[in-house]
């Protein structure tokens, strides 16, 4: 009941916003605008004479902003930007889009490479049905893929290859499926391809088991990404207008 009485009296004065409507603009609860404030999200407030806070079109713009923000960089981002701003500290404000801009291009670049990765080894044929017989052991899968031993040791350690294991001497086996992985990861290296990518494929193949499948998919990524690309493109521009609205660009 409190609440509500203080909405009322923050809204009677002409020209103020009532902290209901921010509240509901955001979709969220009065306590949290209040708490958007006491964290520098929005602008410091004002008191009437009553000494109940006074909210103006100020923090709307703000509340609008922080929003748009949120919905290309994500909350945090949009914490640390807004808060930085309002503590008069726009360096820090622009660092941190800056970083939120340099991680979708680090994504973009890493799906760039997982997709010629992809490529390589669709255009290799190495992902293609294995012969059957008895898996070889390590030396022999070695000389199988053209490399030594402590280099499929290696990928085992980066989690790239899974061969099974003899009960009881513990000698390593590698199955068809995986003296293929073998051979991708050899033709991938060879290429100059990180590993990083070359895991992410073979982790998409394992899982999809269809190279056309895993290419829907590394589409999908890229149509997304140009999607958050976008978004981050109209959160930037909100923060220029409201930047400006504030007087910070010349």
């Amino acid at each position: 009941m409190q609440g509500r009485v203080e909405d009322r009296r923050e809204g009677r004065v002409e020209g103020r916003v009532r902290i209901g409507e921010l509240a509901r603009s955001a979709g969220v609860s009065v306590q949290q605008v209040r708490n958007y404030v006491d964290s520098g999200l929005l602008p410091p407030v004002g008191r009437a004479a009553s000494g109940y806070r006074v909210f103006t079109a100020a923090h709307a713009d703000a509340l609008a902003t922080a929003r748009e923000l949120a919905g290309g960089h994500g909350w945090p981002t949009a914490r640390t930007v807004m808060c930085a701003v309002h503590a008069g500290d726009l360096r820090a404000a622009l660092a941190a889009v800056d970083a939120s801009h340099a991680r979708l291009d680090r994504e973009r670049a890493e799906l760039a490479a997982v997709g010629e990765a992809l490529a390589t080894v669709l255009a290799d044929g190495s992902f293609a049905p294995s012969a059957g017989g008895r898996p070889p052991r390590i030396g022999e899968a070695a000389r199988a893929v053209g490399v030594k031993p402590p280099v499929l040791r290696l990928w085992e350690e980066r989690g790239l290859l899974r061969p099974d294991r003899e009960p009881g001497t513990g000698y390593r086996r590698y199955p068809g499926p995986e003296l293929q992985a073998a051979h991708m990861v050899a033709l991938l290296r060879r290429g100059g391809h990180p590993l990083a990518a070359v895991g992410t494929v073979l982790a998409e193949l394992r899982a999809a088991g269809d190279p056309g499948r895993v290419r829907g998919e590394l589409a999908a990524r890229e149509d997304e990404l140009h999607r958050r690309s976008l978004r981050r493109l109209a959160a930037s521009a909100a923060l220029h207008a409201y930047l400006r609205g504030l007087g910070h660009l010349a």
